[in-house]
């Protein structure tokens, strides 16, 4: 008896459909990416003299690995600290500061320009927490602007930053670009983290 051969599968075409659903993946398939949290470094400064900064100046916000909150050595609830982070911030206790409508009160920040936001948490700080404290922080930042830019150019700060951003918007970018830059001059944002 003469032997039979196996048939075999004819597995010639395996890599082209393997190769077609590969790239039917790659295509198809949306890789989202993480932005992060947006924020620019200060520039590096070449002089040996330390700067002086006042108690009175700095804002402080303690976060610790329970998620609780100490503002100014006091506890606070997260939905407070956008209020009180305004209030240090819009003070002006020199009374330099002729657009702030704080309290003027001395013991606080002495203008917006002097004024530093603090932020130290500890590393079992839920990542949540977090960002929801830089959220609001940043957040007040943003609060003192639109008011500002209202006050001065009848829109808010971030309407004019979207606007400079968009590519057909038909006004002039270099007077709004002047616009834009005045308000961050009148409230900088200097927030200092740490970790503890």
């Amino acid at each position: 008896m003469a032997k039979r051969a196996a048939p075999e599968v004819n597995a010639g075409s395996m890599a082209d459909i393997a190769f077609l659903l590969l790239i039917f993946f790659l295509v198809t398939t949306t890789i989202e990416t993480d932005s992060g949290i947006n924020r620019k470094l200060p520039p590096m400064e070449e002089s040996e003299e330390d700067v002086i900064i006042k108690q009175k100046n700095i804002f402080t916000v303690l976060l610790n690995k329970n998620d609780q909150l100490l503002v100014e050595d006091e506890q606070m609830e997260l939905k407070d600290l956008r209020q009180a982070a305004v209030a240090f911030l819009d003070n002006g206790g020199d009374k330099s500061c002729d657009y702030c409508r704080g309290q003027k009160d001395p013991t606080s920040s002495d203008n917006p320009d002097k004024a530093i936001i603090s932020l130290a948490n500890d590393r079992e700080t839920s990542y949540k927490t977090y960002i929801a404290v830089q959220n609001e922080l940043v957040a007040a930042y943003n609060e003192l602007r639109n008011t500002r830019a209202q006050a001065l150019y009848g829109k808010s700060f971030s309407d004019m930053e979207a606007n400079y951003k968009d590519v057909n918007w038909p006004g002039n970018k270099e007077k709004l670009k002047e616009k834009i830059d005045q308000i961050k001059t009148e409230y900088p944002q200097k927030l200092s983290e740490v970790q503890k």
